[in-house]
């Protein structure tokens, strides 16, 4: 905590060198690599420019040193020779033929050797360089060799002049393509940064303003992102946020439904554990009856009522507080699918239960969570098939189960009418799982948790119009009864 106040400065101090937006961000790093790219052609520029102003040079003492050759007796005045000097503007003009090298004209012996500049073919990377050195160099006088136009006998000319009026036609060149290149980085920057904040910057801060407004509230249709109809991912960006906009709505809209419905529990839930034990007393009352059939009945109201009391303490809402932690053991699969067949209504004669779970299977779980599991898969086959529009024939719901890879693998199958397209992306989602307007959407969900709390799962696996099928997998597979007890005799 103590270095923030030392960060704060520092962040604030880099914001200074450097822009917060995205757009000014752009038309700096525009600007910048613009002028980065014309600052690499100002070499080549240079090094042009400074031979085409020597090969002048060249050529014009190249013409003058045709005067001897033209003059009565090849011979040529000193005011003469002084004017051509100057109109050239060198000191000193030489031409080498057939290796003899020979004074045309000189002005008077420089004071120190000057520096050779050869114009004949040399490597790119020196010509770079040329201009700069002459830029940088001391000064003084510059030896200039070059091939020769109109000698054509000539192996070379060369000349010997003073740099200064060179550096400054360089210098006053480099300025020029200073200002250009920057003009030119400017323009193209600022043509850029149009370009691509109409394309780019502009939608982008669109899709930041809806994420923002959607933030501070959900339910501001200003915050509904407009599709732009593009192909690009501009246009995948704005419809994955639609998406998720349109999934996060739906989410706070069942969260507020669950928190409503939590509410309303809470406060049925007292009265509700009133009434309960009420209808327990009842059942002790019950138990004195010498009526034989209050007497096959009243174990399964007792156990029924136990299983209500236990829910009600322990769960007031689905989503507001967790699933108690399951408390596993060793249950008998069909004496629990029994007990949930007949809490699901499937003795029925419209819906049948065929059941190829045998006395001697076994599975590790709740019993009381294992109970609502079944009883939720079964009941909503059950409606699944009575729901059915057109349907004459009595329906069939088939429980089997296997052992596979350590796990206890159950599945509930019906040949009901399947489970619509629309409703399998979101049929374990709370209130977005049923497509029947009496029913909560909760079954499936409250499923699903039960059977993650176990370590498993439940799973849509085939669903049609031949009919649905869910796995449901438990962890661990205990061996049947019958095996148990006669591995333990033989152990």
């Amino acid at each position: 905590m103590a270095d923030a106040p030392t960060e704060a400065p520092e962040r604030n101090r880099r914001r200074l060198f450097w822009p917060g937006g995205l757009s000014a961000r752009l038309l700096v790093l525009t600007v910048v690599f613009a002028a980065l790219g014309g600052t690499l052609a100002i070499p080549p520029a240079m090094a042009a420019y400074e031979q085409q102003w020597l090969l002048d040079r060249v050529r014009a003492a190249e013409l003058a040193s045709l005067a001897p050759e033209v003059a009565p007796d090849r011979v040529v005045s000193e005011q003469l020779k002084t004017q051509l000097l100057e109109g050239a503007g060198v000191e000193i003009v030489a031409v080498s033929i057939d290796g003899a090298r020979s004074l045309v004209f000189s002005a008077g012996r420089p004071s120190r050797a000057p520096y050779l500049v050869d114009l004949r073919p040399r490597a790119a990377g020196l010509a770079l360089f040329a201009p700069f050195q002459t830029l940088l160099g001391d000064g003084g006088r510059v030896r200039v060799m070059a091939e020769p136009r109109f000698r054509k006998e000539a192996d070379f000319i060369e000349f010997v002049a003073t740099d200064t009026e060179l550096k400054r036609a360089l210098a006053s060149y480099l300025w020029r393509l200073v200002a250009i290149v920057a003009g030119v980085a400017a323009l193209a920057g600022v043509i850029v940064f149009f370009a691509l904040n109409l394309f780019l910057v502009r939608p982008m801060q669109r899709i930041t303003f809806a994420m923002e407004r959607f933030r501070a509230d959900p339910e501001d249709p200003a915050a509904q992102i407009q599709l732009s109809g593009r192909r690009d991912e501009i246009g995948r960006a704005e419809a994955e946020l639609d998406r998720m906009q349109a999934d996060l709505r739906a989410a706070l809209n069942s969260r507020a439904r669950l928190a409503a419905l939590g509410e309303a529990v809470a406060k049925i839930n007292h009265d509700l554990k009133n009434m309960l034990t009420s209808a327990q007393l009842a059942s002790e009352r019950l138990a004195a009856s010498n009526d034989p059939k209050v007497s096959q009945a009243l174990p399964r109201l007792e156990r029924a009522l136990d299983r209500a009391v236990k829910l009600a303490a322990d769960v007031l809402v689905y989503g507001k507080t967790e699933e108690a932690a399951p408390e596993t053991q060793t249950v008998n699969l069909a004496d629990a699918l029994k007990e949930a067949a007949a809490e699901a209504r499937l003795a029925d004669a419209r819906v049948k239960l065929v059941s190829r779970i045998t006395g001697a299977d076994q599975v590790i779980a709740d019993p009381d969570q294992l109970h609502r599991i079944l009883v939720n898969l079964l009941r909503n086959a059950r409606q699944a098939i009575e729901h059915q529009e057109g349907r004459t024939a009595p329906g069939r719901v088939e429980v089997s189960m296997e052992a596979q890879a350590g796990a206890s693998l159950i599945r509930i199958s019906d040949d009901g009418p399947g489970v619509p397209m629309r409703m399998r992306e979101r049929l374990f989602q709370p209130f977005a799982g049923s497509g029947r307007p009496d029913s909560t959407g909760l079954g499936l969900a409250i499923a699903r948790e039960l059977a993650q709390g176990h370590g498993g799962d439940l799973t849509l696996s085939v669903t049609g119009d031949q009919g649905t099928v869910f796995e449901l997998r438990l962890p661990g597979a205990p061996p049947p009864k019958a095996r148990a007890r006669r591995a333990k005799a033989e152990g």
